[in-house]
């Protein structure tokens, strides 16, 4: 049986904004754009090599779709997060899921990011940096308002909580 105060590994349970999809499904068709693209256009110019360059971006635009139909909605059902006086949970991974935690004890920085494509959904993510070979923690896809307040509380958190975090 767990002692007072003990942090268990357990099931976050707050889900990431739905304006994620978004976010991921553009992520993926701009990641399939670009080589689909270049495939396209190096067949468009190299006539010995057309048919197979253009086969090769043909397949990967219909794997590249199909997965941006898929992931992102997977993604949305599987990344959870939440925070806790004693603890920073989350869940991540499509086919190899991922559970961490990190102790407030642990924690050594808090950052908040807020690439192009965030900005435009109005999402950002918090990076919870932590005395952890593993590196750091990322929760992906918040509301952007939302994240500058979770960086708020773990700041005033990880202030009260003893520890050296090292």
């Amino acid at each position: 049986m767990p002692g007072e105060g003990t942090v268990r590994l357990r099931p976050p349970n707050n889900r990431v904004d739905e304006r994620a999809v978004g976010w991921w499904r553009v992520q993926c068709l701009l990641t399939t754009l670009v080589p689909v693209a270049v495939l396209a256009v190096l067949g468009a110019f190299i006539e010995p090599a057309r048919g197979w360059l253009l086969t090769a971006a043909g397949a990967l635009a219909v794997l590249g779709l199909a997965g941006t139909a898929f992931f992102p909605s997977w993604w949305y059902r599987v990344h959870r997060w939440e925070v806790t006086d004693e603890a920073v949970y989350v869940r991540t991974g499509a086919l190899w899921q991922e559970w961490r935690i990190a102790p407030m004890s642990r924690i050594q920085t808090v950052d908040t990011v807020r690439g192009p494509l965030e900005q435009a959904f109005r999402l950002a993510t918090v990076t919870v940096t932590t005395a952890s070979a593993k590196g750091a923690i990322r929760i992906e896809g918040l509301d952007h308002e939302l994240a500058a307040e979770l960086a708020e509380q773990l700041t005033r958190i990880t202030q009260a909580t003893q520890g050296d975090a090292t």
